[in-house]
């Protein structure tokens, strides 16, 4: 056994979820298809800067009036694949409630470690709270969530501290929402994703969320798909459970029938139980 109880195979199994799910492509296909259609029936501005690398994009999806909520979503991918634009169909579900949504891009193993990706992610909410005006945002009003690596990368946000990263507020966020995330990477470090993320016991440490609870939390939703693998479940759960016995305002909200890929899907419905907890979490709802 090399973690809990799994030896080799089964821990691998537990974390790749192409395999467990063959039907992953097509699962792409439609993000991609309605991720082109919110950008066709949308106000968007793509491919904003937010820092000096290529990578280090975002793009916009600017609410109509001004003072408006900003969402930032992360995508995930393992920290090693996806884009920013497989995922504009997050604005679909949220931005028709009054909602500036923001999708990003961030470096990618193994061109970059797990340390730059983090650095990347805090970099990009600190740039959108010093610009959310520029589009139709409040930054008093700012929120994030990510699915799968976008999980973990939320997780890390809300453990940040802003005014010595930043000198931004230590509130600057005002909530988060964990998707299907990892929040202990101890298991990635010893899994096949490895090869290409190439963690040490020390790194898989540093970047933990779990590890790193912060003493201000702001209230987090950690959501799973309750077809998620048991490893999948046991992150969430365990992350959720530790949240609220630090005394942070925490809900874990499982989605019953919904697996890894499905979950993240049904962001493009403003009326799915994932979209409707993000709309109450920022206090508007869906036309």
């Amino acid at each position: 056994m090399i973690y809990r109880d799994y030896d080799q195979a089964g821990l691998d199994a537990q974390y790749d979820l192409r395999a467990r799910h063959p039907d992953h492509p097509a699962f792409f296909t439609r993000y991609a298809a309605l991720s082109a259609d919110t950008r066709r029936d949308r106000r968007c501005e793509l491919d904003v800067a937010y820092g000096p690398s290529p990578a280090e994009t975002v793009d916009l999806f600017p609410a109509e009036r001004p003072g408006a909520p900003l969402h930032l979503f992360i995508h995930g991918g393992y920290w090693r694949s996806l884009d920013k634009s497989d995922f504009s169909f997050v604005a679909a579900g949220l931005a028709p409630a009054g909602v500036t949504v923001a999708v990003s891009n961030y470096g990618l193993a193994p061109a970059v470690d797990m340390d730059e990706i983090v650095r990347q992610n805090r970099a990009a909410v600190a740039w959108l709270y010093r610009n959310a005006g520029r589009f139709n945002a409040d930054p008093q009003r700012l929120y994030v969530s990510g699915h799968s690596a976008g999980g973990h990368l939320t997780a890390m946000i809300l453990a940040t501290d802003w005014p010595s990263f930043a000198g931004i507020p230590v509130d600057a966020v005002k909530a988060g929402c964990a998707i299907s995330g990892v929040f202990d990477l101890e298991p990635v470090r010893l899994s096949f994703l490895n090869d290409d993320l190439g963690l040490d016991a020390e790194s898989a440490a540093r970047n933990s969320p779990a590890h790193h609870l912060p003493s201000r939390g702001a209230p987090l939703i950690v959501a799973v798909g309750g077809d998620e693998s048991d490893e999948f479940l046991r992150q969430s759960r365990d992350f959720a459970a530790a949240w609220s016995a630090s005394g942070h305002p925490g809900e874990l909200l499982e989605i019953a029938g919904e697996h890894h890929f499905e979950i993240v899907e049904a962001l493009a419905d403003a009326e799915a139980p994932l979209s409707q907890a993000l709309l109450r979490q920022m206090g508007v709802g869906a036309d």
